[in-house]
């Protein structure tokens, strides 16, 4: 569409006046680059820009792959329709089954069934969830189905879904919260769960006697992402975008005032104690009325607004209807090759006007157009309501396109708008496919290549060790003791240190980064029992059972870094490619004028 609304603009617009306006920078193809677009993107990505010789060049760089990964997802197709009749056919089946009787989280678990991981692993429970923490369409279809029903089919930017609305209830605010976790699986061994309980009990005893919820969450917590904020957690529940498991909720909205802590809770990530920080409850509409249009604007829900804004072009633009003769052929013409598309309009002679706005006339051919492109989907219905739907969907999209082409002359900074969200999502699309994707399915490729570059993946000094961490000196004198005597392992030394607080001792068995563990960095160990010493509060006692030098990685030690290096090496394949393959043009005198 851009490349013909720069045709429709030159033909408007001398070539003279325009280059004046917005020299053209580069050339991709033939297709021209404009300064104001350069110059929106760098000034975007540098908010102290420079301008001289050296700091344009390098932008210029980044610039010229950017563009060229554009450039080669367009010629690529990925901003045509995907397929996606198979997709709604196998959904169709999915809710045939539901109908007939089978159980909903059991079609979701089962061969066949959902693509979404984590609904095969829960059955498709998603839990609460309020506005805007789910894609609009979804969220649309759940708020409108009633409560024990099954939706239609219906679809979103990742697919079909069909959703059962279990279950509803009122919003209960933003709540922001903090916790002291014990982290144990939902899988785990019964004696761990059992330690995990034990601990999160002693811990919460602790608070009851009037120990530091903050204190606590320093020398227990196992969630590393909080501990270091006092156990913090983004704020949840309506209109925040995080969401948290059921039973973490429920216990966190429960608390009646801030300060209040629950009793340990138990998730299937171990137990947790809640602190409530803060509670909002819903605001009026008219506190929320600005955030909410803001939001609303942002995400899919404001295409429901289009209808009142096409109403609004017909009526500014003078729209005029003259579909009632020219529909008449595609009424007796579309037969059920239509939904597979296998159908053409080859038959249509005639190019009547179906509507005009502004002057401008939109025919047959243009709407038999629309009607080859647009069957995916499409449900089987007597001609009149397909025809009906189609028309009005063209007839939509047709206004829509018109104002838009008339918007990036009224509007400059519009078009770049325009320009920067479609070039953001297909460089996101092809990247996911030529390299992020392809990285992580290439396991031959990711293999030889790091068989090729194995010096890149080394350790540093390690050790081989069993670190004994305690909460005080005297219990860390005592373990030091005990492992000096060979015969006593790890499990025996935690069973009597233990055996009246899971919180005297924490053991850990590992091959250790000396350089890359706190608290080993800087300390002089020797082989077998190293004697005590204190660090932040907590005392440590180490047995070094092997030393282990600095050496290569294994593949599965490195698997991480090897990933995203191969990334990285896709990517510089794949640029060299489209340098050779896509020609470019760049003026340097408009270049370098970018500052003026």
């Amino acid at each position: 569409m851009k490349k013909h609304l720069l045709i429709i603009a030159a033909l408007f617009l001398s070539i003279s006046t325009f280059a004046q306006e917005d020299p053209i920078l580069m050339k991709i193809d033939g297709h021209p680059v404009t300064k104001s677009e350069f110059l929106q993107i760098y000034l975007k990505n540098n908010p102290n820009p420079k301008f001289d010789k050296a700091s344009i060049d390098e932008y210029m760089e980044l610039f010229k792959k950017f563009k060229l990964k554009v450039a080669e997802a367009e010629e690529l197709g990925y901003d045509s329709p995907a397929d996606t009749l198979a997709a709604y056919n196998r959904i169709i089946g999915l809710k045939k089954r539901i109908e007939k009787g089978e159980n909903f989280a059991s079609v979701a678990r089962g061969k066949n069934g959902s693509e979404d991981p984590s609904a095969v692993n829960n059955g498709g429970d998603l839990g609460y969830f309020t506005a805007f923490q789910m894609v609009y369409p979804f969220e649309d279809m759940a708020y409108n189905t009633p409560v024990g029903s099954i939706s239609e089919p219906f679809r979103t930017r990742y697919g079909y879904h069909i959703v059962n609305v279990t279950d509803k209830r009122p919003a209960r605010g933003t709540i922001k919260t903090a916790h002291i976790m014990v982290a144990v699986g939902k899988s785990a061994a019964e004696e761990d769960v059992v330690n995990a309980e034990k601990k999160i009990n002693e811990i919460y005893a602790k608070l009851q006697k009037g120990e530091k919820f903050e204190d606590l969450v320093k020398s227990y917590s196992d969630d590393p992402s909080s501990a270091e904020k006092n156990g913090e957690l983004p704020p949840f529940g309506t209109g925040t975008t995080t969401r948290m498991v059921t039973t973490f909720e429920d216990a966190a909205f429960a608390l009646k005032n801030n300060g209040d802590y629950s009793m340990p809770v138990r998730t299937d990530y171990g137990f947790h104690i809640i602190k409530r920080l803060e509670w909002t409850d819903v605001k009026t509409f008219d506190a929320m009325k600005k955030e909410l249009q803001s939001k609303v604007n942002k995400d899919e829900r404001s295409k429901r607004t289009q209808d009142s804004f096409v109403l609004n072009l017909k009526s500014s633009y003078g729209y005029s209807n003259k579909s009632a003769k020219g529909l008449k052929w595609f009424l007796t013409n579309l037969d059920t090759s239509y939904y597979i598309g296998k159908w053409n309009a080859s038959g249509l002679k005639s190019n009547k006007t179906l509507f005009t706005i502004d002057g401008k006339s939109f025919t047959q051919q243009q709407f038999a157009r629309f009607l080859e492109s647009n069957y995916r989907g499409i449900r089987k219905d007597a001609n009149e309501v397909v025809i009906g739907l189609q028309y009005k969907a063209w007839e939509k999209e047709a206004i829509i396109s018109y104002e838009e082409s008339k918007l990036a002359d009224k509007y400059p900074a519009y078009k770049a708008l325009i320009t920067e969200y479609h070039d953001g999502i297909l460089l996101y699309e092809i990247m996911t496919d030529k390299v992020w994707n392809k990285a992580m399915k290439d396991t031959v490729g990711l293999r030889a290549y790091f068989d090729n570059n194995r010096s890149k993946y080394m350790w540093g000094d390690r050790v081989d060790a069993i670190v004994y961490e305690c909460s005080t000196r005297s219990i860390a004198d005592q373990v030091y003791k005990m492992i000096l005597n060979d015969t006593i392992n790890s499990k025996h030394v935690l069973e009597v240190i233990n055996k009246d607080s899971e919180l005297n001792l924490r053991v850990r068995t590992n091959k250790f980064d000396i350089n890359q563990t706190n608290f080993l960095k800087g300390q002089s160990l020797v082989m077998g029992a190293n004697k005590v010493y204190e660090l932040d509060g907590k005392f440590y006692v180490i047995k070094v059972n092997k030393n282990l030098p600095a050496g290569n990685k294994e593949f599965s030690e490195a698997k991480g870094a090897v990933t995203s290096d191969y990334q990285t090496f896709l990517e510089q394949q794949w640029i060299q490619e489209l340098m050779n393959k896509h020609k470019i043009e760049i003026n340097q005198q408009v270049l370098y004028s970018v500052g003026q």
